[in-house]
């Protein structure tokens, strides 16, 4: 793994007789984020966060804090650090692989947070082998382990040249979609409305490339604290323009039409209006860059 960062979990991996040292390290981050700490308006000075008692409105510190559990409203039992760390499951610090399965019996609603697994330096023979192994039977892993403090259960597959482990939420976690959806009525979409809009949809097909996907809040927030920096005007907001017409099949008409136009254009239009969102883009992206170098702060408190 590249250097500087941190493995979150270290441990070993386990199929069949077969076991290796392994590591888990954050596939996602939101550590390049711009972020700002809450500050006293009248003396331009940081606040700290304080915790007050409810009733006396006195100052707890936070040695004499502890955890309650509310069994009635205002009523508690208090738990003690020590009864929560005897709670904790034992952990062998092993990956136990329970079940090889197809990577589609696992809905994604269930994935919780990927990590790169990358195995230590005496089992690069042993990794490989699971790693092509699962490659060639098109199959992912199911393991349990205890990871930070909790007992997980953990999709593995394979990642390019590694493998990636994605812990899954429990069934209880998961609010049930039959709840979320109870109030959608039956229709059933046929005829010239199904076709216009599969046919916009056939416009649009592409591919995945999240390179492509620009975090426009980000650039707002670099932008905003720029302009503040250099004492700037502050950039305003664009306006919302509300879509006409509200008819749905005159709507589809309209985005059918726009895209047959965009379709029947020279490729050299469409290529010179690429370059010129790309350039946007690049632009956007090294006044964010500049911003976010300017910023006074970046960590929140």
């Amino acid at each position: 793994m590249a250097s500087g960062q941190r493995a979150q979990w270290k441990g070993f991996i386990k199929f069949g007789e077969v076991s290796f040292g392994v590591a888990l390290y954050a596939a996602a981050s939101t550590s390049d984020r711009i972020t700002f700490n809450t500050i006293n308006k009248a003396t331009g000075n940081r606040v700290n966060r304080v915790f007050i008692d409810s009733e006396t409105e006195e100052r707890v510190e936070k040695e004499a804090q502890t955890k309650g559990f509310e069994i009635e409203n205002g009523q508690y039992i208090i738990i003690d650090p020590e009864e929560f760390s005897s709670a904790i499951p034992e952990s062998n610090k092993t990956l136990e692989i329970e079940a090889f399965i197809p990577c589609s019996d696992v809905d994604d609603v269930y994935f919780d947070k990927p990590y790169y697994l990358t195995p230590d330096k005496m089992g690069g023979d042993a990794f490989a082998a699971l790693r092509d192994g699962m490659k060639k039977s098109e199959v992912a892993a199911i393991a349990r382990t205890v990871l930070f403090r909790r007992m997980r259960t953990v999709l593995i597959r394979p990642h390019g040249k590694g493998l990636i482990a994605t812990t899954l939420n429990y069934d209880y976690e998961v609010r049930s979609s039959a709840k979320a959806f109870e109030e959608m009525p039956k229709l059933k979409i046929q005829g010239e409305m199904l076709d216009l809009a599969k046919h916009i949809i056939s416009t649009k097909k592409g591919a995945f490339d999240p390179a492509t996907f620009d975090d426009r809040y980000e650039a707002a927030l670099a932008d905003l604290v720029k302009a503040k920096i250099e004492g700037k005007a502050l950039p305003k907001p664009k306006k919302v323009v509300v879509s006409k017409p509200n008819d749905l099949l005159a709507a589809l008409r309209e985005s059918a039409g726009m895209m047959k136009a965009a379709a029947d254009k020279p490729k050299r239009t469409a290529a010179n209006a690429n370059t010129g969102a790309g350039r946007e883009r690049a632009a956007r992206g090294a006044a964010a860059k500049n911003g976010a170098k300017a910023a006074p702060q970046r960590k929140a408190s």
